[in-house]
């Protein structure tokens, strides 16, 4: 009978969310605590954002905190910085991340770099949130990674999430950051259901996540590829193969969790990185350059890079699923791990 009353309770302080209420909770939790906060974009006022991440928070904040913007993305990004410089503290929503290539400059030049060239006088708590990722048939335009592109801009932060916990967790952190934060959320993720504590919680930017705990090979990966990893991991159990792998979400991929990373290649001295990012130039690149350079003597194995094709994404859809690592591809990758003779 007790422990029936605590489940209860437990029942009580958790509900089902979907991934972008997850989002949608974050800011509104965090535009009700501090009113420097607010919204801007294309459609994200009446229309309720692309994705609904910011459905009726005009009726509830108005029309000056959720802002509808002309298509104009330079233009808004550059009035976002500049706000941020007077000590608001904007959300700018990408309609499709894809788009804000078109305000480069301004992200480039201007939001990464003003903190260091006023000599501190100016803070930038400017978050840069929307829908990125390979979806399902949307074209290559529409399927830009583009966390690579701005991976070598000095004074960003760049944070991907992939589940609703830490989506919400993690764009109340982006928020309240001092810095800008480029936050890439992924457009297959959207429909996502997770119980969640309806008591607040913030996640670490920095921190990568160790999703499955494990000693034969360290899986390093972010975004929708944490999900293909668990469903590899589906896989070995349903063939029996019996590998036991560590798999983390880097959750931060500018800058990178070092010190999670490296306790686990010290325990497994194995390494495989799964992102959806393009192979030439991509954060595995990176990734991988780092832990040649500071864990090449732990490590008992070549480091496996599984990666995007670096082509434009194909509309076909059997050829899109090509272009992209699938569970199977990185269950063949630790039985290649595993069976190198050492």
């Amino acid at each position: 009978m007790i422990g029936s009353h605590l489940l209860y309770l437990v029942w009580l302080r958790m509900a089902e969310t979907l991934f972008f209420n997850a989002l949608r909770e974050a800011t509104d939790e965090e535009m009700g605590r501090d009113d420097t906060v607010f919204v801007l974009g294309e459609d994200v006022g009446h229309y309720g954002g692309s994705y609904k991440v910011t459905k009726d928070l005009y009726k509830k904040y108005g029309e000056l905190r959720v802002l509808d913007t002309p298509i104009a993305e330079n233009s808004f990004s550059g009035m976002a910085i500049g706000a941020a410089m007077t000590g608001l503290r904007p959300i700018i929503e990408g309609m499709n991340m894809g788009f804000l290539l078109l305000a480069f400059n301004q992200i480039a030049n201007n939001a990464g770099m003003l903190r260091y060239t006023s000599g501190g006088n100016f803070k930038i708590p400017l978050v840069i949130r929307g829908p990125g990722g390979v979806g399902r048939q949307l074209g290559a335009e529409h399927s830009q990674r583009l966390e690579a592109y701005f991976h070598a801009v000095p004074g960003l932060k760049i944070v991907t999430c992939s589940t609703p916990y830490n989506a919400k967790g993690l764009l109340k952190a982006a928020i309240r950051d001092d810095n800008p934060v480029l936050f890439f959320e992924h457009v297959l993720l959207y429909n996502l259901k997770e119980d969640l504590p309806d008591h607040e919680y913030i996640c670490p930017l920095d921190q990568a996540e160790i999703v499955r705990p494990g000693k034969d090979v360290t899986i390093l990966t972010y975004s929708r590829m944490r999900h293909h990893c668990l469903q590899a991991m589906k896989l070995v159990e349903k063939h029996g193969l019996g590998y036991d792998p560590e798999i983390i979400d880097l959750i931060s991929l500018k800058p990178f969790d070092m010190e999670t990373i490296a306790a686990s290649v010290r325990k497994t001295h194995r390494v495989i990185i799964v992102e959806e990012c393009m192979k030439t130039g991509g954060i595995a690149a990176e990734l991988l350059s780092l832990i040649n350079d500071q864990l090449f003597d732990e490590l008992d194995a070549p480091v496996i890079r599984l990666s995007s094709q670096d082509i434009p994404t194909p509309y076909n859809g059997k050829l899109e699923n090509l272009t992209i690592i699938q569970p199977s591809q990185i269950v063949e990758a630790m039985e290649q791990l595993m069976t190198l003779q050492v």
